[in-house]
């Protein structure tokens, strides 16, 4: 086959070659930036104001996209671009892998994620502009639905599959998980001090792993004397330090977080909207019971042991006060680390509540994921290099003596910002979304965090099942129905309930922060209703988006709508974590429904055209 054979055979390749890769290669960059790395900040015990403020700001290359794509145009071919781009994601992953279990992992981590978000808005621009390149206007359309199918799996991916693997992972590389029982007792007289000298600590046979003293621990309802509780959790915590079970830098960085809370502005917004405990003056409080961990052997070497606890199941009376975190390596392992469990005053009759002790190796099991993704991306780029096709029109712009690539660039922006209502339409790009915005970052911590603190402390793979699994698929049925609907009837008609849609059903995180539900089939009934609302409402802006790039340099424009897309959910998402930290995940939950009303205000005043949307009776 002569050389001018094959490279017509390149040209004219099936678009099923590339297409679904392509679209699939696109996603998981970003769910993975977007989604994924909250999760993984979350397990490894960073800050909800932390990592959401920069994870946020990670949307920064999204919102820029329009100002760089020119580049992309004027060197090389879209085609280099892509594979190029997906040859150094593949690295980037792989540089999360290995440093992620380094002191400095966050601060690493996150550079590399800047740089990851922004050779992803890169591959982006190129893997949109080749599409249109790379085949006919009837493929195009046919093929629109088979990239949106692929691009969605990698969102199913990244939130479901990924997290599925980390739980799986996590589980079997760490030690065996063992539950305590917690019982309070009306009965019974039972006065209890905190003593380490009777605690067994000699060697077990067989496997390694986690020892509780007691196995079964009783308290009495009786109350105690009014500051039992604090002076239990300061020796207990002192215990702790002293024999390193708790890093004394991460208890200082908690009281010193503690003291920067306390600035003027914060204070207010914590006394006047965050949670409140309702107390009755009195001379007595809860009683407190202790229980007491070590492991069963020496671990090998080196080996640190995260031994993770908290509530399971079971009566909220009764509560975990200190000890959610312990370290045990090989000079401690025999040291019992103490944890101080205490009654609500109140409980008068017998009750129980289960508390899981588990210890994952969860920096071992996010690094394989990463090395996965590293390793699938770099054969990503070999595939693309060979398989995409190469099209006449794939090649870099020419410049036309006397034209300025600026001017032309620049004249881009103030067609767009000279469309009529131009203002309105940039206020529904940055509203519409606001509450969702908020609810993104902070929906997979909650379902991850303790439940002493306010979450519903799901595993990853439970996470992974609601969000990747039961939610994708109610988020694709929602904008199935969504773009139906609007076909049948148009935009203008459907958009109050479409904006509704997105919005109200952000409510039943109201409902699981107040009631904390143990079911999962509870609660992967409220993931799945907001996804379904979330993808039903979303067909609404991405069909505004359309609406407001319409005319001349349609795809520029659409371009910079969609940076305001971004940059709408990248300010919200900054502060969303530092407010939950001051206001609790209840009221959070309440802020994020009380959001909707901005846009509720402002669509009265949204033009549009009544026929916008509607499938022409010939397209039918």
């Amino acid at each position: 086959m002569s050389e001018i054979e094959k490279r017509s055979n390149v040209k004219s390749r099936s678009s099923w070659w590339w297409v679904p890769s392509l679209y699939y290669a696109e996603g998981i960059p970003y769910i993975i930036a977007m989604a994924a790395s909250v999760a993984m900040y979350k397990m490894l015990g960073v800050r909800n104001s932390v990592f959401t403020f920069w994870t946020a700001a990670l949307y920064l290359p999204w919102v820029l996209k329009p100002i760089w794509s020119p580049i992309i145009e004027m060197f090389s071919k879209k085609r280099n671009w892509i594979y190029i781009m997906q040859f150094f994601i593949g690295l980037l992953f792989l540089g999360i892998a290995f440093t992620i279990q380094l002191p400095l992992f966050f601060t690493i981590t996150i550079v590399i994620f800047w740089f990851m978000a922004f050779f992803s808005a890169t591959h982006d621009i190129a893997a949109d502009g080749f599409y249109m390149l790379g085949q006919s206007e009837k493929k195009q359309a046919f093929f629109v639905g088979i990239r949106c199918t692929f691009y969605r799996l990698a969102m199913m991916t990244g939130q479901g599959l990924l997290l599925i693997l980390v739980g799986v992972i996590e589980t079997n590389t760490g030690l065996p998980s063992i539950d305590i029982k917690t019982v309070a007792t009306p009965d019974k007289e039972i006065v209890q001090t905190i003593n380490v000298e009777d605690i067994d600590v000699t060697v077990r046979e067989g496997d390694l792993r986690i020892v509780c003293t007691p196995e079964i621990l009783e308290i009495s309802t009786k109350p105690a004397k009014l500051g039992t509780s604090a002076a239990a959790i300061a020796k207990a915590e002192e215990w702790n330090i002293q024999n390193g079970h708790i890093l004394k830098d991460e208890v200082k960085s908690q009281k010193e977080n503690a003291a920067i809370e306390e600035r003027k502005f914060e204070k207010f917004i914590r006394n006047k909207f965050g949670e409140k405990k309702i107390l009755k003056k009195q001379s007595n409080e809860g009683n407190v019971g202790y229980l007491y961990f070590h492991l069963s052997k020496k671990p090998e070497g080196d080996e640190e042991i995260i031994v993770n606890f908290g509530r399971e199941s079971g009566d909220k009376s009764i509560s975990l006060k200190h000890g959610e975190r312990f370290i045990f390596n090989a000079d401690n392992w025999n040291i019992p680390a103490i944890v101080v469990i205490q009654l609500d005053p109140n409980l008068k009759i017998e009750s129980a509540t289960m508390f899981l002790a588990k210890s994952g190796k969860t920096s071992l099991a996010w690094s394989t994921v990463f090395i996965a993704l590293g390793i699938l991306f770099l054969l990503f780029a070999i595939y693309h290099r060979f398989m995409l096709p190469h099209p006449e029109t794939d090649r870099p712009m020419e410049r036309k003596e006397g034209e300025s690539y600026l001017f032309e660039f620049l004249r881009t922006f103030k067609l767009f910002f000279q469309k009529k209502n131009i203002g309105i339409y940039v206020a529904f790009l940055l509203l519409y979304r606001l509450s969702e915005s908020q609810l993104v970052k902070l929906a997979q911590p909650f379902l991850l965090d303790s439940q002493e603190t306010g979450g519903l402390a799901l595993t990853a793979g439970q996470v992974g099942f609601a969000y990747g699994t039961v939610g994708v698929i109610m988020l694709i049925i929602g904008g199935l129905i969504g773009g139906f609907i609007i076909s049948k009837y148009g935009l203008k008609k459907w958009l109050w309930w479409m904006a509704l849609a997105i919005n109200i059903p952000n409510a039943v995180y109201i409902f699981m922060a107040f009631t904390q539900p143990d079911s999962l089939f509870v609660i992967n009934i409220c993931v799945g209703i907001e996804q379904l609302g979330y993808g039903f409402g979303f067909t609404a802006y991405m069909l505004f988006m359309i609406y407001v790039a319409e005319g001349e340099y349609k795809t520029a424009h659409f371009a910079i709508t969609t940076a305001f897309m971004a940059l709408g959910m990248m300010i919200p998402g900054m502060w969303s974590g530092w407010l939950q930290e001051l206001i609790g995940y209840r009221h959070f939950f309440v802020w994020v429904v009380i959001c909707v009303i901005p846009i509720f205000v402002l669509l009265p005043f949204v033009p549009l055209d009544p026929t916008f949307g509607v499938k022409d009776k010939k397209e039918k």
